[in-house]
C-alpha cells in the first residue's frame, strides 16, 4: 500500500475503533440502566417487530451505500438520484407497514403491537434523508465525522430513552430511543457532509447502480432475517418474555462483536477497492486486517463468555439470568463474526455482489429450516445450533475469497489460530484460577484483570508483530 493509503487506513481504524468503543461504552451504560428498569417482556415487544423495521430500512437503502462506495468517482447526479429514490421508497414502505400493523399483531397474538408498530416504523422515514450523506462520508473515509455523528446520536437517544423508562413508558421508551437515534444520526450526517441534494430528479443513475446494489439489498434483508429468526419464532411459539431473554443475550453479544466489526468495516471495503488492481498488495492488506481482527476479537468475546454470568447478575439483576447462559453460547460464535464480515467485504469489493447474495441466502435457508425443526426442543438447543452454523459458514466465505485472492485455508488458519488458542487457553486458566471466588463483583474484576494480563504477557513474550504495531501507532497518536 502507498504511504497515503496506509495513513488513511490507520486513521480509519483508529477512529473506527474510537467510535466503536465509545458506542459500546454508551450502549453498555444505557443497557444496564434500561435492563434494570424494564422487563424481559418489554424487550420482547420490540424484538418481535424489529425484523419489519430493519427489512423496511434495507429496502429503502437498496444497497446504494455500498454501490456508491464501489464507484471510482461518484458524481453529484449519482448521490442526488439515490437521495430522492430513498425518500420516495421510504414513504411508500411506511404507508404499507402502517396498514399491515394489525396483521403483525395477529401473527404474534399481541394486539398492543398495532400502535407500537406504527410508531416504531417511523425510523424508516428518518433514515432515508441521511443515507446519501452517510455514503458520502463513508466513500471519502471521513471516519472521524462518522464517529462524532454516531456518538452524539447515542448520547441523546439513550438519555431520552432512560428518562422515558424511569417515567413508566415501558417498551415505548425503547421505540423512542431507536427513532431518535436514527433522526440524530441523519441530522449529524447533514452537518458534516459537504454534499447537498438538488431538486432535479433523475433516477437514471440509481437505476444503473441497482443491478449491483439490488444484490446487496437482498443480501442485507436475508442477513436481517438470519439475525432475527429466533426473535420471530420465539415471539410466535413462546412468549414475549422468552423473546426478550434471547434478545437481551443477542444484544450484549452484538455489542461486543460490533465493537470490532464496525471498526474494520469502516475501512475494509474502500481499502480493498483501492487495491483491486494489485492482487499481491490486496492479499497482504487482507491478511493484516484478519490478524488485527483476530488479535482483538478472540480475547474480547471469549473473555465476555467467561464473565457472562457475573456480568448479567451484577448489572441487570437475576431476572435476566437465563440470558447469561445464552450469551455464553453466542459469544463463541461472535468471536468469528468480524472475520466473516471482513471476508464478505473482500467479495463485495471485487464486484461479486452475486456471490455475497447467494452465500447469505443459503445460510438463511439453512438457519430457517434448522430453527423451525428445532424450536420444540427448547431455546438453548436452537441457540447452540444457530451459533455452530454461523461458525461453519465463515469457511464458506473463505472458500470464495480463496478463489478471488489465493488466500488459502492454511494462510487463514495461520492468521487465526495463534490468537484463538492463546485466548482460549487464557480463559481456561483464568477460570480455574478464580473458580473458588464467592463474591460476584470480586470474581468479575479478578477474571477481567487476570485474563487481560495473561493474554498481554503471552503475546509480548511471543513477540506478536500485530500487537507491537498497534502499540506503536497508539503511542504515536499521544505524542502528537
Amino acid at each position: 500500500m502507498s504511504d497515503t493509503l496506509k495513513e488513511k487506513t490507520a486513521k480509519g481504524l483508529f477512529w473506527g475503533g474510537f467510535s466503536s468503543g465509545a458506542q459500546q461504552l454508551i450502549g453498555l451504560l444505557a443497557g444496564i440502566v434500561l435492563g434494570r428498569i424494564l422487563s424481559p417482556s418489554d424487550y420482547g415487544m420490540i424484538a418481535m417487530i424489529t425484523i419489519f423495521s430493519v427489512i423496511a430500512t434495507e429496502l429503502q437503502n437498496s444497497g446504494f451505500k455500498v454501490a456508491l462506495s464501489n464507484l471510482p468517482s461518484p458524481t453529484h447526479q449519482d448521490y442526488n438520484s439515490v437521495f430522492w429514490f430513498n425518500i420516495l421508497v421510504s414513504f411508500c414502505l411506511y404507508i404499507l407497514l402502517f396498514f399491515t400493523a394489525p396483521l403483525i399483531a395477529e401473527y404474534y397474538h399481541t394486539p398492543d403491537l398495532v400502535p407500537l408498530c406504527r410508531y416504531a416504523f417511523l425510523g424508516c422515514i428518518f433514515s432515508s434523508f441521511g443515507m446519501a450523506q452517510s455514503a458520502y462520508l463513508f466513500k471519502n473515509l471521513r471516519t472521524k465525522q462518522q464517529a462524532k455523528s454516531i456518538i452524539t446520536a447515542m448520547v441523546i437517544s439513550n438519555g431520552v430513552g432512560i428518562t422515558m423508562a424511569l417515567m413508566g413508558f415501558t417498551y415505548w421508551s425503547l421505540a423512542t430511543q431507536s427513532n431518535l437515534y436514527i433522526l440524530c444520526c441523519t441530522l449529524m450526517y447533514w452537518y458534516y457532509s459537504d454534499w447537498r441534494p438538488s431538486l432535479h430528479w433523475n433516477f437514471t443513475p440509481a437505476r444503473q447502480m441497482f443491478r449491483f446494489s439490488c444484490k446487496i439489498m437482498f443480501t442485507a434483508i436475508i442477513t436481517q432475517v438470519n439475525n432475527n429468526i429466533l426473535n420471530i419464532l420465539l415471539g410466535r411459539y413462546y412468549t414475549p418474555k422468552d423473546a426478550g431473554n434471547y434478545n437481551q443475550a443477542y444484544q450484549w453479544n452484538n455489542k461486543a462483536s460490533y465493537l470490532l466489526q464496525s471498526m474494520v468495516q469502516t475501512v475494509a471495503q474502500p481499502v480493498f477497492v483501492d487495491l483491486n488492481e494489485d492482487r499481491e498488495r490486496q492479499l497482504r492488506a487482507l491478511r493484516k486486517l484478519v490478524r488485527f481482527t483476530a488479535f482483538l476479537s478472540f480475547p474480547l468475546l471469549f473473555g465476555f463468555a467467561l464473565v457472562a454470568h457475573e456480568f448479567i447478575v451484577i448489572t441487570i439483576t437475576e431476572k435476566w439470568l437465563f440470558s447469561a447462559t445464552l450469551l455464553q453460547i453466542l459469544c463463541i460464535g461472535g468471536a468469528l463474526t468480524p472475520i466473516s464480515t471482513l471476508l464478505s467485504n473482500l467479495i463485495i469489493s471485487k464486484g461479486r455482489s452475486d456471490i455475497y447474495l447467494y452465500s447469505t441466502l443459503c445460510l438463511g435457508i439453512c438457519e430457517i429450516i434448522l430453527m423451525f425443526c428445532l424450536y420444540p426442543y427448547g431455546i438453548r438447543t436452537m441457540v447452540i445450533v444457530y451459533t455452530a452454523l454461523n461458525i461453519l459458514w465463515m469457511f464458506v466465505w473463505h472458500s470464495f475469497v480463496w478463489k478471488q485472492t489465493g488466500y488459502n485455508l492454511l494462510m487463514l488458519l495461520k492468521d487465526l489460530m495463534p490468537f484463538a488458542v492463546i485466548a482460549a487457553g487464557t480463559m481456561i486458566l483464568t477460570y480455574f484460577a478464580t473458580v473458588s471466588f464467592s463474591n460476584l463483583l470480586l470474581l468479575l474484576l479478578a477474571r477481567v484483570a487476570m485474563a487481560a494480563a495473561i493474554y498481554y504477557l503471552v503475546l509480548r513474550l511471543a513477540h506478536a508483530k500485530i500487537m507491537e504495531e498497534c502499540s506503536n501507532f497508539i503511542l504515536s497518536k499521544f505524542k502528537k
